[in-house]
């Protein structure tokens, strides 16, 4: 992709998809791309999982099963972008029945933590394992490999949120507009907002119209996958097939020093004293990193 063409709303065709099999690489990721945008601003690259037997519908049902309870998400996909999670309505089905019915039962369904299935944990590792040259250089560590699958109703909703990982999404099947925002934009994303979400508050934000212009848009179609920086705000609305799609994500260390850094920040606004931002001084973000490591093996920060 050119740079032109990883800003504003693209669509593009998708390449050949095969079933992968043992030595063949699934992900042709720009290594020039991957090194100046990887966790500052989104990118698209291509992948050879569109045909994969892990997606089809009576395998991801199988998954269902499978998987514990809690590992399972899904609502109505008819919602508004901006949504308080304990308003979120339910689809009234039960999640083998939401994915037989995902054509016409107008809902979004996410399952986590797939890696627990061998198979998904196989597939997982081999995407990350072409990942990790690239990213090693830039933000060594990685760990926490995780997998998610979306599967998503025609014209489902998935509502205005944030995560915290470095994130990969894969479509497998139908396409899907992605509205992504600025994460370092603070008229975006408010310090105060960063310090809740890694306090432990949940990752729905409060969509504020004023900043709809800001989005930059992505259609994404099978064949294709976009990188998210963690923390990026975003929303996404499927288009008018069932869509089906692969999140490939892990952790580095410079995201738990983020997250203590704000968590440090938090406790000090609780307390009354206006905290420096996150790099503003690298100094100071060290200090608040070991801070709060010591902090929570003591418990003296409450």
């Amino acid at each position: 992709m050119s740079s032109t063409e990883a800003i504003g709303t693209r669509a593009a065709s998708a390449p050949h998809a095969e079933a992968s099999s043992p030595g063949t690489r699934l992900l042709d990721i720009d290594a020039a791309r991957f090194h100046e945008d990887f966790d500052r601003r989104p990118f698209f690259i291509r992948h050879r999982l569109a045909d994969h037997p892990l997606f089809t519908m009576p395998r991801l049902v199988r998954l269902a099963q499978d998987l514990p309870a809690q590992h399972i998400e899904y609502n109505a996909g008819n919602i508004p972008i901006g949504i308080d999670p304990d308003l979120t309505p339910r689809n009234g089905l039960t999640p083998e029945e939401t994915l037989r019915r995902i054509a016409e039962c107008s809902s979004w369904m996410a399952l986590k933590l797939v890696e627990h299935d061998p198979e998904y944990r196989a597939l997982l590792e081999q995407c990350l394992a072409e990942v990790r040259p690239l990213s090693e250089p830039l933000r060594p560590g990685m760990r926490d490999l995780q997998a998610f699958i979306f599967v998503s109703s025609p014209g489902s909703v998935t509502p205005y949120h944030m995560d915290p990982e470095h994130n990969f999404l894969l479509q497998i099947r139908g396409w899907k507009e992605v509205s992504l925002f600025d994460g370092r934009d603070r008229s975006v994303l408010s310090e105060v907002e960063l310090e809740r979400f890694h306090g432990g508050a949940h990752r729905n934000l409060e969509f504020r119209e004023e900043n709809e212009a800001k989005a930059l848009r992505y259609r994404l179609q099978p064949g294709f996958g976009l990188h998210f920086p963690a923390t990026a705000p975003h929303y996404i609305r499927n288009g008018a097939e069932v869509s089906v799609s692969f999140s490939i994500t892990f952790r580095t260390p410079d995201l738990d020093t983020r997250a203590r850094v704000h968590n440090v920040n938090r406790w000090l606004r609780r307390h009354g004293i206006a905290p420096t931002p996150r790099e503003r001084s690298p100094l100071r973000d060290a200090a608040k990193s070991l801070t709060w490591r010591i902090a929570r093996r003591t418990g003296l920060l409450r």
